[in-house]
């Protein structure tokens, strides 16, 4: 299956978001025929329809936790990007049957809307958080992972194809670290870290998008695509926005907040037993055996998982210099500093 989104319909949900709105302005600069914005906040759809100004773009209000909205929204749809959920990890341990609602559920809901109008391919984005999960966040995204594997396994003959696409930090995109470090900064505070120690994985909008457009290219059924990235502490990343914007490096420790992990992980040991190394990418196909585990026994898959996961301490470290190198590759990031340069001395 080709992702020629050329003349095509495409339906984001969560459209609004920082993905969204990327993926949104790259269909309309490849001529794609309509694109389709499911997400229940109007204030952010009239904004976003006032700044794009395209007629190609078509807004639908509507949550996906609501069948019927998902089903109107994907009717004569070819490709579907499913981006909404909750993602705020404190939030989401404080009202876990919130998350279950919109990433269980919703995502279900978009599964079987897609299924039942014949929609060509559904990529889902999952996070790194849905690995050894110990947040609701996780959990919810990990299980939303399960729902497109299930799918795959239970629908053989569908020509719909579930694919999902797991990915760490996305640089400056809505809730990012790096955008509320930079105001901190800008506002004479030390930046708010909860362990200088903590290491995450940095991606930007643009390779997260890529990974999804990687997936509509090459996903077959219950395909999870991981995309390689690098990683680093979350105090060398404040340190490198210190040394940018010129303020001495001085943290401001609050403690490790509700449902965090000290390190994260993109691909456990057990997936990677699996997997297929693409270079950029991990592909991890689905397991599709059927319940007749005796069978598989008795001819001898016995795969055991010997390796390393592949987790923001083991990947491949950036240190200061190269984590301001990256920052600088970050348009917003180079438009705070020339904003900063510009602003008169208090």
């Amino acid at each position: 299956m080709n992702f020629l989104p050329t003349g095509k319909r495409v339906l984001i949900t969560g459209g609004t978001g920082s993905f969204g709105q990327k993926m949104v302005r790259r269909l309309l600069d490849r001529d794609v025929g309509e694109v389709r914005v499911l997400s229940r906040d109007e204030a952010k759809q009239d904004a976003m329809r006032r700044m794009l100004g395209d007629e190609r773009v078509r807004y639908y209000v509507g949550d996906v936790r609501d069948y019927d909205a998902v089903q109107r929204a994907t009717r004569d749809v070819d490709f579907v990007f499913h981006a909404a959920a909750l993602k705020q990890v404190p939030s989401c341990e404080f009202f876990p049957l919130e998350a279950v609602r919109t990433n269980i559920l919703g995502s279900g809901n978009v599964i079987e809307a897609a299924e039942r109008n014949g929609v060509s391919s559904v990529v889902m984005l999952g996070t790194d958080k849905a690995v050894y999960p110990v947040n609701a966040m996780g959990m919810t995204k990990a299980l939303m992972e399960k729902l497109a594997q299930a799918h795959s396994r239970n629908n053989p003959e569908s020509r719909t194809t579930i694919s999902s696409v797991r990915y760490g930090n996305v640089m400056y995109s809505r809730g990012s670290v790096i955008p509320l470090f930079i105001e901190q900064i800008k506002v004479g505070r030390a930046p708010t870290v909860t362990n200088p120690s903590m290491t995450r994985f940095l991606m930007s909008l643009e390779e997260s998008v890529e990974l999804v457009e990687h997936a509509f290219l090459h996903a077959r059924p219950g395909d999870l695509f991981v995309r390689k990235a690098s990683a680093c502490t979350v105090g060398d990343l404040a340190a490198a926005l210190c040394q940018l914007f010129d303020v001495p490096t001085k943290l401001d420790l609050i403690g490790v907040r509700h449902g965090e992990k000290l390190h994260e992980t993109l691909a456990s040991r057990e997936e990677l037993t699996r997997a297929e190394d693409l270079g950029d990418f991990f592909r991890v196909p689905v397991d599709d055996r059927d319940l007749n585990y005796a069978l598989y026994v008795s001819e001898g898959d016995l795969a055991t998982a010997d390796g390393d996961d592949f987790n923001s301490a083991n990947a491949t470290q950036l240190d200061v210099p190269q984590i301001m190198e990256l920052l600088l590759t970050l348009p917003e990031v180079r438009a705070e500093l020339a904003a900063s340069e510009l602003a008169p001395a208090s």
